[in-house]
């Protein structure tokens, strides 16, 4: 049962982010706004730096990283903080029954997909160990 929510989880996810994420460069005026003055503000300020194109890209490319389920920790990694940023828009910014669902279901994907690849997290919590400074590039267990 662990192994169809991960991978029902991944494909709807992944599925999620590219869609969110090419839909701005194939649907022009398509990405929400919100309702909201702060939430509409802060996607204009997003939009109006340029740095909203530069997250649709991110979007994409770990839309498919989920969907092929390839480098995940590296995605679950990536995704974090444009993750966090959204929960943020739908819990705080942006707040009503369709952004609390879309948050819950943000926070869920995630904990789900990063349950999965928890083992490779966990050494990233290493408070203090042994550098290796070798031009190898792979660490060798002591």
């Amino acid at each position: 049962m662990g192994k169809f929510i991960y991978h029902f989880s991944r494909i709807l996810f992944g599925g999620w982010w590219l869609y969110s994420g090419a839909m701005h460069f194939l649907v022009e005026g398509w990405q929400p706004m919100g309702q909201e003055p702060a939430a509409i503000d802060f996607t204009q300020a997003l939009i109006d730096s340029g740095l909203f194109e530069w997250i649709k890209i991110i979007e994409i490319i770990l839309g498919i990283t989920m969907l092929m389920n390839r480098w995940m920790p590296l995605t679950m990694i990536a995704l974090t903080p444009i993750n966090i940023v959204i929960i943020y828009w739908n819990f705080v910014l942006d707040y009503g029954v369709f952004e609390w669902v879309f948050g819950g279901l943000s926070i869920l994907f995630n904990i789900v997909l990063m349950w999965a690849w928890r083992s490779y997290f966990w050494p990233l919590l290493i408070y203090k160990g042994d550098a290796n400074y070798s031009l190898e590039p792979h660490m060798h267990a002591r």
